[in-house]
């Protein structure tokens, strides 16, 4: 072989060797990691209306465990299973979050390295293998209707110098972006459920009545104080009994008293015994209510009595619409604590004799007073339906006005009864907590809602002439 043969035979196997290099060397990951940047994380989860489930994890470094919030739709009813299964408002709020992260897109790579996990707060709170408590981010899953996972990110630390961005990271994949989650993931019990619970308007309100007593929980006895009872007569006017001399009803605290009750902010609830669901009395002789029942009410400040009573701490507020709804609000013990010992309960809120966070536990009661809407004379015969108007006699027109009037009475009745079973069914189940505020507002005495009168200004006299 001649030295150009050698040469060229050479320079061919070199180019071979650098081609080979070429197609086997490890592709770097800076370009590939750029490859999908502005896309959205989830291209197949399009329908906001699809999710089903919203499930939120986030990490408390104080207990070391993970804190779950879910909300879900059970066969067309939604409810918030981690707090009792408790009903949810969630339809709305839950279909606007889901398309909020439906829009998150990768807006920049900033690592595939598993180290930094810590430092842009993107460790997955339910992650048992990772011992560090710091750095854990927040978890959020979308499912549908068959559990299949719509949409799961973690999202926490903010990005230092770009406002709005926040690192982000798919569970199970090492790789960090920094997106924009402009979103409002809301954990807050009451930021899910029906905020007005006993959905009364201010102008419904013709009847309240302060059933003032106390339990002696030393003796067991009840120190009374009596029934101070307020009614509205007209518009704005209202009267009370056994109001002393010199003083009347202050309608601006009636209004705000009212104004409470339609703003009651419920802070958590717990489920009933379920005898306490029906009638007490029945309750005890079929005796479905256990002695840990009972324990268990009593540390919570009521007390039902075998005759079918049931007592609280800090007496009751009746309150009766003009559709005949009476309810009962029955205060019982102080609970201290916030967050989900408040929210749904844990092993020592319910035992707490000291602490921050002074809430108040509630039993919430609806009924029908048909005392609210007593009937009207009916018509004595209804000849007038078999004549003509021209034809109709003074006995007639006025059994025609009767008959109107006994009609309107009837459907004011049929409506108020459907209401006040609505929202028993709604209340039985359960005991509320309110807050502190809330308990001072709508727990009042009768001298809260009296005023002095006040003198009428002197008329002004005429000039002497």
């Amino acid at each position: 072989m001649n030295e150009l043969k050698k040469t060229t035979a050479f320079g061919g196997a070199a180019v071979v060797l650098v081609v080979l290099a070429l197609l086997t060397a490890p592709r770097r990951a800076v370009p590939d990691a750029f490859f999908d940047v502005g896309e959205t994380f989830f291209p197949e989860f399009t329908d906001p209306d699809t999710a089903t489930t919203l499930e939120v994890v986030r990490f408390d470094e104080e207990t070391a465990a993970a804190a779950i919030f879910r909300v879900t739709n059970r066969n067309g009813l939604w409810t918030i299973p981690t707090h009792h299964d408790y009903p949810a408002d969630g339809k709305e709020r839950l279909a606007r979050t889901a398309a909020e992260v439906i829009a998150i897109t990768k807006d920049d790579f900033r690592s595939d390295n598993v180290t930094d996990h810590e430092a842009f707060g993107v460790i997955d709170p339910l992650d048992q293998s990772v011992s560090t408590l710091r750095g854990r981010g927040r978890r959020v899953t979308f499912k549908g209707a068959s559990e299949e996972v719509l949409g799961d990110l973690i999202i926490d630390n903010p990005v230092e110098g770009q406002p709005g961005l926040n690192f982000v990271r798919v569970p199970d994949q090492n790789r960090v972006y920094a997106a924009r989650t402009n979103i409002d993931i809301s954990t807050r019990f009451n930021d899910w459920i029906e905020t007005n619970l006993l959905e009364v308007e201010r102008d419904d309100v013709k009847h309240i009545a302060l059933n003032e007593y106390q339990i002696d929980e030393s003796t067991g006895g009840v120190r009374r104080r009596g029934e101070f009872i307020v009614d509205e007569v007209e518009e704005d006017i209202w009267t009370a009994n056994d109001v002393p001399a010199g003083m009347e009803v202050d309608v601006v605290q009636i209004n705000v008293l009212v104004g409470a009750m339609m703003g009651l902010e419920i802070v958590g609830v717990r489920p009933k015994p379920e005898g306490l669901s029906g009638n007490l009395r029945q309750a005890f002789e079929a005796r479905t209510i256990t002695n840990a029942d009972l324990q268990t009410m009593q540390s919570r400040g009521f007390y039902p009595t075998q005759a079918g009573e049931m007592l609280s701490n800090e007496g009751e507020l009746l309150v009766r619409t003009g559709e005949g709804v009476l309810y009962t609000l029955r205060f019982g013990e102080i609970l201290f604590g916030s967050g989900n010992a408040v929210a749904i309960g844990d092993e020592t809120s319910d035992d707490q004799e000291g602490g921050v966070g002074e809430n108040r536990y509630v039993l919430i009661t609806a009924e029908f007073d048909a005392s609210a809407l007593p009937e009207p004379p009916q018509p004595s015969n209804r000849d007038f339906e078999n004549k003509a108007v021209g034809q109709w006699t003074d006995g007639d027109r006025q059994n025609k006005e009767r008959a109107d009037l006994h009609a309107q009475w009837q459907q004011r009745t049929e409506t108020g009864q459907s209401r006040a079973a609505e929202l028993a069914t709604r209340f039985a189940s359960w005991y509320y907590v309110i807050s502190a505020a809330s308990y001072d507002r709508v727990h009042k005495t009768r001298e809260d809602l009296l005023k002095e009168i006040e003198e009428a200004p002197p008329a002004p006299t005429a000039p002497p002439a």
